[in-house]
């Protein structure tokens, strides 16, 4: 059976300016395929080598998939579909298959606007898709969808989903196969090498009003320190990897790991350095363990400080105050790393005033970074709803935190793009 992964070609600008990074969906999706037994994988990412239409179709022609898959956020979400048209078209009789954050969620509005998608892959997708494939290939799919948990399709005309996946117990059996990649154009800019995005851990406890990640992966858990440190270890040996971004939500919440991680890497000494998102309690927790953390080659920490005002970070639900968020800061450049701070703009209660004090607060902390990025609360996310009209951008492809969505109460959407 012949399978092919798409991502597909978005761009919002945004994160690209540091360079290209590769999705991480992609290795571990088809890891999981090839400790499957399926071998006949391929992936084409549009997005990188900005694909076009007409050579997507004559890609797709050329490879006759069985099964085509594709992914996406809340902002590709459009192009996702518009992918997955054009593989209908060329392959009328291959199963297409969607996963992702956004339609995890919101299936029923894709199913509404993409009939031709076949199968939704809701939540943690590698061994959901491994029990749809050997259904389909067995040519027993339309028999057997309704007792395969974690998915949704259409049957006469109605959105039918099945019961909710458990996680997967045990992120050790995973098994990413970074060979998929073509690493000569995934390059981090700042340092002009190849990087690679692998997984520690998965899932986040924390309920942040703005965000669904926890949603997503629902319960928290992370990998085997020795184990994930053998990956890099490959990254670096095999693919000539000189930079790695957690794709964690949480990577330093599980204390005991996290060092013993970081001790592994620094007694490795492996040429490459990296980069995590952190919370700023998690920092402060471990005021203690930051030297280690730079022994290992941790180099650049981005903080979810996200507001200048303390009642923003109440509604946010960050379980923090702006004193941490400036403590914090200094902790990690006085270990020697880089410290990038995380700021949402354009909420319900901005003002012209309130931007100017965040950018005040800013230069007193010293940040080496700061990103702006504007408030986007995604359409599954609880503040989405509590915000009702104020929201006027209904258009997806802009929920990519460089467009403003909402108007404030005191301010024109355009007014707080112009502030930043």
């Amino acid at each position: 059976m012949r399978i092919m992964m798409i991502q597909p070609n978005y761009h919002a600008g945004g994160a690209e300016i540091a360079g290209n990074w590769p999705p991480s969906w992609v290795p571990y999706i088809g890891g999981a395929l090839k400790s499957a037994g399926y071998e006949n994988v391929r992936f084409i990412d549009a997005m990188t080598f900005n694909i076009e239409n007409d050579k997507l179709r004559e890609i797709i022609r050329i490879n006759k998939p069985d099964v085509i898959m594709a992914t996406a956020i809340t902002p590709m979400i459009l192009k996702a579909q518009e992918t997955l048209k054009i593989a209908r078209e060329e392959r009328p009789n291959a199963r297409l298959i969607l996963g992702g954050i956004h339609a995890t969620f919101m299936y029923t509005q894709v199913f509404s606007e993409a009939p031709w998608i076949d199968y939704i892959v809701r939540g943690e997708a590698e061994e959901i898709i491994v029990e749809l494939l050997r259904s389909i290939e067995a040519g027993s799919d339309v028999k057997d969808r309704p007792n395969i948990k974690g998915i949704a399709y259409l049957e006469d005309g109605k959105v039918v989903a099945t019961p909710a996946a458990d996680p997967i117990a045990d992120l050790d059996q995973l098994n990413p196969d970074w060979s998929l990649l073509e690493w000569d154009k995934y390059i981090y800019v700042p340092m002009n090498v190849r990087v690679a995005v692998p997984n520690f851990a998965r899932g986040c406890p924390f309920t942040c009003r703005f965000c669904s990640q926890w949603k997503f992966w629902r319960r928290y858990r992370a990998r085997n320190p020795m184990k994930f440190v053998d990956e890099v270890e490959t990254l670096v040996r095999d693919f000539k990897v000189g930079f790695f971004i957690l794709a964690d939500e949480e990577p330093t919440l599980n204390r005991k790991k996290f060092t013993a991680l970081c001790e592994e890497l620094a007694k490795r000494k492996l040429p490459v350095l990296w980069g995590i998102n952190t919370r700023v309690t998690d920092i402060m927790r471990d005021k203690a363990l930051l030297p280690l953390w730079r022994k290992a080659g941790l180099m650049h920490i981005s903080l979810g400080t996200e507001a200048a005002a303390q009642m923003n970070l109440e509604i946010f639900r960050k379980q923090t105050t702006i004193a941490q968020n400036k403590e914090a800061i200094g902790l990690i450049q006085d270990a020697g790393m880089v410290a990038e701070a995380q700021f949402i703009m354009g909420m319900e209660n901005e003002t012209p005033e309130l931007i100017e004090e965040t950018y005040r607060l800013a230069l007193d902390w010293k940040v080496d970074m700061a990103n702006w990025n504007m408030y986007t609360p995604w359409p599954f996310a609880e503040l989405f709803e509590d915000l009702g009209d104020r929201v006027e951008v209904r258009d997806y492809s802009k929920y990519n935190f460089v467009t403003p969505i909402m108007k404030p109460d005191l301010m024109e959407r355009e007014d707080v793009l112009k502030g930043v």
